[in-house]
């Protein structure tokens, strides 16, 4: 790679390296005062089995998370085995029959396809008579006509706003966005009930969904939060109602929050939530060498290296399938996991299109950890995300281009 194209990319991107140094410090901190106030304590970490009664350290995380996004209560559990997990528990918690779920960000994610009934499963929402509407977004922005005719025409329970892309080609919805449209829907209908899907967004801003008024937000841990120490596991924050729906629906009515063992799982919790803001900052820093460098090489980004962010998630638009390949083998063969493998495009559960998908991860699937991924189709996109240190994301970033170029 040419020296000095690198030293002209770090030039340029040196603003924007130091905005995001204000923000993991902002985030620290909100990490470090709710630790604080919640006085976790090494006894804490101690693991729980069986029915996981009485788990100390366990209440103790939630009331962190709680802390953390200014919301009434938080379900933050290893019995998530993914963000799309914790959504699927959350529509079945609050939805009923008869019920209508709108959707304000066009389809959601693939894996959301059989949980909704967008393609048949007799476990769906639409199997219990639980309706589905959808409205698209124009130009990256909320349809604000449509949601007023949607909401005043029709009986919505609840909205979906998914915040980051999936594998679409729109922009990511910053927290400005979210602030705007959840105060334009409470004010024709300030019953609905409004939940973010916020996976890939946790500290990227200095505000998250509830506090712009969202009444509950979900995300997976093997992203932000976990910083890549998290094993597994989901959260669901928001109204105390909400969770308490949320908590009966996945464990048993009755029970709810007062189960659910451990396992051990506690302390890699809990140090995974204090390496976040950092983790993430690198995140962003790793997408913003990335953006800044691939643009100067006359590739299609988005986001931009200097435009304002609302998720780690890079797009990196190639155009032809051979380029998509050869970047995301180039990720893989420079990972620390797995780096002899030669990743190939595949059939993926709950995905219409084959994938191509680098996770030389120490956590299976984790995409807080540098990670690319696009399905074949055109225009041919690698979505990447991640990194647990900027340097490291560097080096892999430059290697993969040179894989890119050989």
């Amino acid at each position: 790679m040419n020296e000095e194209l690198i030293k002209k990319v770090d030039f340029k991107i040196k603003e924007e390296l130091e905005k995001v140094d204000d923000l993991e410090r902002i985030n620290s901190e909100k990490v470090l005062n709710a630790f604080l106030k919640e006085q976790v304590l090494e006894t804490d970490f101690n693991a729980t089995t069986g029915y996981g009664y009485n788990d100390a350290g366990r209440d103790k995380i939630e009331k962190i998370y709680a802390d953390i996004f200014k919301a009434e209560e938080s379900l933050v559990r290893n019995q998530f085995i993914s963000g799309s997990h914790a959504l699927t528990v959350a529509f079945f918690a609050l939805l009923r029959p008869g019920d209508t779920l709108l959707s304000i960000t066009g389809k959601p994610y693939d894996t959301m396809d059989e949980v909704i009934g967008l393609v048949d499963n007799n476990s769906s929402l639409k199997s219990f008579g639980i309706d589905y509407k959808q409205i698209d977004l124009i130009n990256n922005d909320f349809d604000y006509d449509k949601i007023k005719e949607v909401i005043t025409t029709n009986k919505i329970k609840l909205i979906e706003i998914q915040r980051s892309k999936g594998y679409s080609t729109r922009k990511s919805l910053t927290i400005d966005k979210l602030d705007k449209v959840i105060s334009f829907i409470k004010s024709l209908d300030k019953d609905i009930i409004i939940m973010v899907d916020n996976c890939y967004c946790e500290f990227v801003s200095e505000k998250e969904p509830i506090e712009v008024g969202a009444d509950i937000a979900v995300g997976s841990l093997i992203k932000n939060l976990g910083a890549g120490i998290a094993p597994n596991g989901a959260y669901i924050v928001g109204r105390s109602d909400l969770i308490k729906l949320c908590g009966e629906r996945l464990t048993l009515p009755g029970e709810g929050k007062d189960v659910g063992p451990s396992l051990g799982i506690n302390k890699q919790l809990l140090q995974g939530l204090f390496l976040a803001p950092s983790v993430v900052a690198s995140s962003l820093k790793t997408a913003i060498f990335t953006s800044c460098l691939l643009e100067e090489l006359g590739y299609e980004v988005e986001p931009k290296y200097n435009e304002v962010k609302a998720d780690i998630v890079l797009n990196i638009i190639f155009n032809n399938e051979n380029d998509l390949i050869k970047y995301v083998q180039g990720i893989q063969k420079n990972s620390p996991i797995d780096s002899s493998s030669l990743t190939i495009p595949d059939d993926m559960p709950g995905y219409s299109d084959k994938i191509i998908m680098a996770s030389g991860s120490f956590t299976q699937g984790s995409s807080i950890e540098l990670s690319c991924d696009g399905p074949i189709r055109p225009p041919y996109i690698a979505y990447q995300q991640g990194s647990l240190t900027y340097q490291m994301g560097r080096l892999t970033v430059l290697r993969a281009i040179a894989n890119l170029q050989s």
